[in-house]
């Protein structure tokens, strides 16, 4: 397993896709929030506050982390990578497990930008309004705007950046079966895509529905793990990271109990 992560690592280096697409999510970090800085002052109009949310981690990422399996799992079905590596005695568990690591690690790499330019946005002290269209580091960056930055600021902050970026990995984690059995990387986007919107419109039944919401709290895509922020107490923190990584394993072994009996073609 070590040796086809370390391969496909290499190959993710390599990559001109991953460098594209961390421009890419470089630029929107960059301009999300610049323009989360010049609303409040009045220098933008309000009516921009829709364009700086789709630019957002949570908006972005919904496309470009699908764009990411599609890129790195359908890829390697056309070039052979996983018909080889099956060949040569590699497990399908190994074969999924090994992928998805890397997958994650993508993702941790293009989520990268968001992170660091909120931290260094937030280190300045200065004020950042989005209003209540917020989600991700967009509303870390607006909730806790204009705060005093100390060596325990920076603690929280590097704690809350690596719960979200692994509330993201779990949400993507759908992604790695979508991309092993459609093969298909416009199939991948599209379904995912969808797939991202129909949470999102879940989330209007939690107040209507006790029990719903207690089932959705126990996926990424419930609860309030997308609007982790300095102010979150650690047991929020730990439940975030303890239900990210359960979804996580039990996404991976539906994906192997699909996978092991699929004919690779």
């Amino acid at each position: 397993m070590l040796n086809l992560i370390q391969a496909d690592l290499f190959k993710m280096r390599k990559s001109s896709a991953i460098k594209i697409l961390f421009g890419i999510t470089t630029l929107c970090a960059i301009v999300m929030t610049v323009m989360a800085y010049l609303i409040p002052k009045g220098q933008i109009s309000d009516e921009y506050i829709g364009m700086v949310f789709l630019i957002s981690d949570i908006v972005m990422m919904g496309i470009l982390g699908a764009v990411t399996a599609s890129v790195f799992i359908c890829g390697d079905f056309e070039n052979k990578t996983i018909h080889d590596a099956i060949a040569s005695g590699c497990s399908r568990g190994t074969v999924i497990v090994s992928k998805a690591i890397v997958f994650f690690c993508g993702v941790g790499f293009i989520l990268l930008p968001y992170a660091i330019i909120t931290g260094i946005a937030l280190s300045t002290g200065s004020k950042f309004e989005m209003g209540t269209v917020s989600m991700g580091f967009l509303n870390m960056l607006t909730k806790e705007s204009g705060l005093v930055f100390s060596t325990s600021v920076l603690l929280k902050m590097l704690a809350a950046a690596f719960t979200l970026i692994l509330v993201y990995m779990a949400q993507l984690s759908v992604c790695v079966p979508l991309a092993l059995m459609l093969k298909k990387p416009v199939l991948v986007v599209a379904i995912f895509y969808g797939f991202t919107i129909f949470c999102a419109n879940l989330t209007g039944l939690r107040n209507s529905s006790e029990t719903f919401d207690k089932i959705f709290s126990y996926t990424p895509y419930g609860g309030k793990y997308s609007f982790v922020t300095l102010s979150t107490e650690a047991g929020d923190f730990v439940k975030a990271i303890a239900v990210s990584l359960f979804f996580i394993i039990v996404i991976l072994g539906v994906t192997y109990s699909v996978f092991r009996k699929s004919e690779i073609k």
